[in-house]
């Protein structure tokens, strides 16, 4: 039995695979679960629609990433904290601030994308990796600076 797979299943296939089984495996488990879908003429056009949506979709997000990306390493951060005598953050810097500085310079990244390379515990220079996309990846330069 030929059928077209909906979701990734382990030994069989992946997500729009055209595959055979047999047929007492795909009419009693695979299609009344919902992981699977007759390989006919009709669903054939319907999935291969899917993928060129899903594949568009894709190239667009990817396209945005790296426009943002390009956005956030020229750009440059100051963050501002309270610190001591001894030249040390009461505290640490953290990626909400970051996000925060980002924001108000017209760039709006999740501050879960963000992640700060090393510890923040002085004033000075530092860098944090930007995660945008899957295949895109930024480094921005931030200074931290006394209040």
């Amino acid at each position: 039995m030929e059928i077209i797979l909906t979701k990734d299943i382990a030994g069989v296939g992946y997500k729009y695979d055209t595959v055979d089984v047999k047929s007492g495996y795909g009419r009693n488990y695979l299609i009344p679960q919902g992981l699977a879908i007759v390989a006919n003429q009709s669903n054939k056009k319907m999935i291969a629609e899917n993928i060129k949506q899903a594949e568009h979709k894709a190239a667009k997000l990817k396209a945005d990433a790296e426009e943002i990306a390009a956005k956030a390493t020229g750009t440059a951060i100051q963050i501002k904290a309270k610190i001591g005598d001894s030249g040390k953050i009461f505290g640490a810097v953290t990626t909400l601030q970051i996000a925060d500085a980002l924001k108000a310079g017209g760039i709006d990244i999740d501050r879960r994308k963000i992640s700060i390379v090393g510890s923040v515990k002085e004033a000075g220079s530092y860098k944090a990796k930007l995660e945008l996309h899957k295949e895109v990846s930024a480094e921005l330069a931030f200074e931290v600076v006394s209040e």
